[in-house]
């Protein structure tokens, strides 16, 4: 997912270039905080299953938790003063998608709160998830009103498909006794959901014109459905079945086939390229509990590389992305 989209709609073309605004941050910013509580969760199974770096992992977490909040603070300070960007986003063909990354990342935080405040934990659930089945209907509702341009049949369709899934795969071990039937729910919604708009967004990618360089690292997200149904499978059923080793084993594939298309020198730095992390931690979750459930030093070692690729990519998105933010160049129009 493009996930550090930049509205260059109507509603934003009256922002003078060069200048810095909270009118510039993008929704899709909130990725970030996607991959980061990602990215804690995988480390806090790597210390649960093999003793190793469980107090990293709640360190990411706890860092994903604040990025949440000034995120936050910031696209509310930027909804009160300009509430006409805000519409415009929401209204875009494709900027609207990433609203989803906003209640994936209260689920994923969700998870990241929940061993160390079972209150927090149920209530950051329950209004993600909320949130996310509003927003698949909207999105879905959208999309069958017809009319819609080829073109933009991009990886960000997926945000609603696979949000959805996250609840079921942050929701497995909910208390509440209707919580077992919703996660049911989510799960059938985000496989149709994922099923429907991959199929067009493939068709898209293979008979139609690339992605612009700045949509590129946006491809990752096409290993999402299949790594995140695979926790999601996983978490609701209880189990790791030949039809989770094939949803595993083909996002695997995928990762390693887009990574020689997203990770090219003449794809520059951009906050986009926070678009990698969130799919790439789905993968990395899911390869360590595939490995440990099957014992396997082979799949142990895939399971390491992918977790310290992926701890090394986002340490230096992290960087560039504050560097870029004090540099002001990051809210800059």
């Amino acid at each position: 997912m493009n996930t550090a989209y930049t509205p260059t709609i109507a509603a934003t073309q009256s922002v003078t270039r060069g200048t810095t605004s909270i009118k510039n941050l993008p929704i899709n910013l909130f990725g970030s905080v996607m991959g980061l509580a990602g990215l804690g969760l995988a480390w806090r199974l790597s210390g649960q299953f093999y003793g190793v770096g469980g107090l990293l992992g709640e360190a990411i977490g706890a860092f994903a938790g604040l990025a949440f909040v000034l995120l936050t603070l910031g696209y509310l300070t930027k909804w009160w003063k300009h509430p006409e960007a805000v519409r415009a986003e929401f209204n875009h063909p494709i900027a609207s998608n990433f609203f989803g990354t906003v209640t994936i990342a209260l689920l994923l935080l969700s998870a990241v709160a929940a061993p160390h405040s079972q209150w927090l934990g149920q209530a950051l659930w329950i209004l993600g998830s909320v949130l996310t089945v509003l927003l698949a209907g909207l999105v879905a509702s959208r999309l069958l009103s017809g009319g819609q341009d080829p073109s933009n049949a991009v990886p960000a369709w997926l945000i609603p498909g696979v949000a959805t899934l996250d609840i079921a795969v942050t929701g497995a071990h909910m208390p509440m006794a209707w919580a077992a039937e919703f996660n049911l729910f989510a799960l059938a919604v985000g496989v149709v959901l994922a099923l429907v708009f991959y199929t067009r967004i493939f068709s898209r990618l293979v008979h139609q014109a690339a992605l612009a360089k700045g949509m590129v690292p946006s491809l990752m997200v096409l290993i999402a459905p299949f790594e995140v149904g695979f926790l999601a499978y996983t978490n609701v059923f209880g189990e790791i079945d030949r039809f989770a080793s094939v949803l595993f084993y083909f996002g695997l594939f995928l990762f390693v086939v887009l990574s020689f298309k997203v990770f090219r020198r003449d794809v520059p730095f951009a906050p986009s390229w926070w678009a990698i992390s969130f799919p790439i931690a789905a993968l990395s979750n899911a390869a360590l509990k595939y490995a440990h459930a099957q014992d396997n030093t082979a799949l142990m070692v895939i399971a390491a590389a992918i977790l310290l690729f992926l701890t090394a990519a986002l340490s230096v998105l992290t960087v560039k992305t504050l560097a870029s933010l004090f540099k002001g160049k990051l809210l800059a129009n």
